[in-house]
C-alpha cells in the first residue's frame, strides 16, 4: 500500500505544451497583415448631396445610364431594351465612345439575377467597371 502511494505521488500531471499554438497564431496574424492591404474593397459614397451627384451623372454625355425597374424591365439612356439584346447594345455604345462609363440604377425590388445578367453583358461588351448607384428613398 505504501508503494502504491509513492507511485501515485511520483506520477506528474500531464501538461499541455502551448508553444506550437502560439506559433500558429503568429503565422496567421502575419498572413493577415500581409494580405489585407492587397484586398480590393468596393466603396460606396454616403453623402447628403446625393441628388446633385445623380443629376450630374445623368447629364454627362460619356456616361451610359442603365435603369433596372421593379418589374425587371431595362432602360438604357431612356431606350427600353430587352435583357437578351443588352450585350449587343452596350457593345455598340462602347464602340461609338470607348471612354464611356456605365452607371447602373437598380431598383431594390428587382431580381438579383437581372443584376448578374447586366454585369455579364457589360463584361461581354468590354466595360472594365460599372458604377452601381443606389437611390435613397
Amino acid at each position: 500500500m505504501i508503494k502504491n502511494r509513492r507511485r501515485l505521488a511520483a506520477v506528474e500531471e500531464p501538461q499541455v505544451n502551448l508553444t506550437p499554438l502560439i506559433d500558429v497564431v503568429f503565422v496567421i496574424l502575419i498572413m493577415f497583415i500581409v494580405i489585407v492591404p492587397l484586398l480590393e474593397v468596393d466603396r460606396i459614397q454616403l453623402a447628403e448631396g446625393i441628388r446633385e451627384e445623380l443629376e450630374s451623372v445623368h447629364s454627362s454625355a460619356q456616361n451610359i445610364s442603365l435603369h433596372v425597374y421593379e418589374d425587371n424591365s431595362l432602360k438604357v439612356n431612356g431606350d427600353v431594351i430587352a435583357i437578351n439584346d443588352l450585350a449587343t447594345y452596350l457593345s455598340l455604345a462602347k464602340q461609338r465612345n470607348p471612354k464611356s462609363h456605365l452607371h447602373l440604377f437598380h431598383d431594390e425590388n428587382a431580381k438579383f439575377g437581372i443584376y448578374q445578367k447586366v454585369k455579364n453583358a457589360a463584361q461581354t461588351a468590354g466595360f472594365r467597371d460599372m458604377d452601381l448607384i443606389l437611390k435613397p428613398k
